[in-house]
């Protein structure tokens, strides 16, 4: 089946002016399903929506897609990405203002809110506002009414706000650095995105999106990954989410080679030390929080000892006190690649079918 991506999944839809298909979106897991239908029920519905999740999970994509199933599809798209413009000018940015409202002001000029008429405000990671620009802003969603940097009257705008956030704005609100009454008016409608590792079943899927687009895009032939690499990165706990995983495909297509991935992936896990996801709203097992531990222990052992040994399998059995057998199960079950190259070469094969172990330098 023919794919196409590119840079992120918000450049994608900048740039192509269209949408991934539904499968890569939202995948297959309940979380991802249950945003879809809530999405597709608050599109036609004029009231905010707050859209939170970590950095990297396609909260850019989420708000196109709102908008794009909204009424006021036919009207601008305006993204206002707060982190990105200096406190300073945001103001202006957002509001707008008269000739002489300042020094450099030699015109009027009218702002992101303006610009939006009739169409979609976006306003990307809302925690980076100041607390003066927020009480305009919660104004404009009371009234629809805001005021120029420099004029005497209010103008009216009829806009629909979507916001986006990856920080928990209910701990801003408790350091008193995001107003409470604003946090009320544009969580009318909540959209969580979970992290990639809580949905791995979708890796698999968004691997063959983005090999596919970026073959096209660099004119290159990479081959599909091995199914040993795409279970590796199936227990990878992607701090950096969908883009984390897109920016690793890049690689891997540019160089060609799965060692990019597989080397990569475990020289980041290497430098981190375990930190077990520990739901502590409900009961915790300890048994089960111990046991994982303790998995990931033994993997980080068995990897050193591999490489200590240049991944010959049957040294690394022997230093482990441990039989080749086992040895191979443990790797399976780690997520480790195999050998060193993860894709393993017919040389390799034929070795293990007559009872040898090769050493893959």
């Amino acid at each position: 089946m023919a794919m196409q991506t590119t840079n992120s999944f918000s450049s994608l839809v900048q740039s192509l002016g269209e949408f991934p298909p539904d499968a890569v979106v939202f995948g297959k897991s309940e979380a991802m399903q249950a945003l879809r239908a809530r999405m597709n029920k608050v599109a036609s519905a004029n009231v905010p929506v707050l859209i939170q999740g970590e950095s990297g999970t396609g909260k850019d994509i989420i708000a196109r897609m709102i908008h794009a199933l909204s009424p006021w599809k036919s009207g601008p798209w305006v993204k206002v990405n707060c982190p990105a413009i200096p406190g300073t000018l945001l103001e202006s940015e957002l509001f707008g203002y008269e000739k002489g409202a300042f020094t450099g002001a030699y015109g009027s000029k009218p702002g992101r809110v303006e610009m939006a008429h009739r169409g979609t405000l976006f306003l990307d990671e809302i925690s980076e506002l100041d607390l003066s620009l927020q009480s305009k802003l919660l104004q404009l969603l009371q009234d629809g009414q805001f005021c120029r940097i420099g004029a005497q009257e209010d103008k009216k705008v009829e806009v629909r706000v979507v916001c986006a956030t990856n920080r928990q704005l209910e701990n801003e609100i408790e350091t008193g650095t995001f107003r409470q009454d604003l946090y009320y008016r544009i969580n009318v409608v909540n959209l969580q995105l979970p992290p990639l590792r809580e949905r791995r079943g979708d890796i698999e899927d968004l691997v063959h999106y983005f090999l596919a687009y970026y073959n096209q895009k660099y004119n290159c032939r990479a081959r599909a990954l091995s199914s040993d690499l795409i279970a590796i990165l199936q227990k990878y706990h992607w701090p950096g989410n969908v883009r984390e995983l897109e920016n690793l495909m890049k690689r891997y297509v540019i160089l060609g080679t799965e060692d990019v991935i597989s080397n990569d992936l475990i020289a980041r896990n290497d430098k981190e030390f375990y930190n077990p996801d520990i739901d502590l709203d409900g009961p915790i097992s300890l048994k089960k929080v111990t046991r994982a531990a303790t998995r990931e222990l033994e993997r980080k052992i068995i990897l050193k000892v591999l490489q200590a040994h240049h991944w010959n399998r049957k040294q690394a059995a022997r230093a482990l006190s441990i039989s080749y057998r086992a040895l191979l199960y443990k790797i399976r079950d780690a997520g480790l690649p195999p050998n060193r190259i993860a894709r393993k070469r017919p040389e390799a094969l034929v070795s293990e079918e007559v009872g040898q172990d090769t050493a893959v330098v």
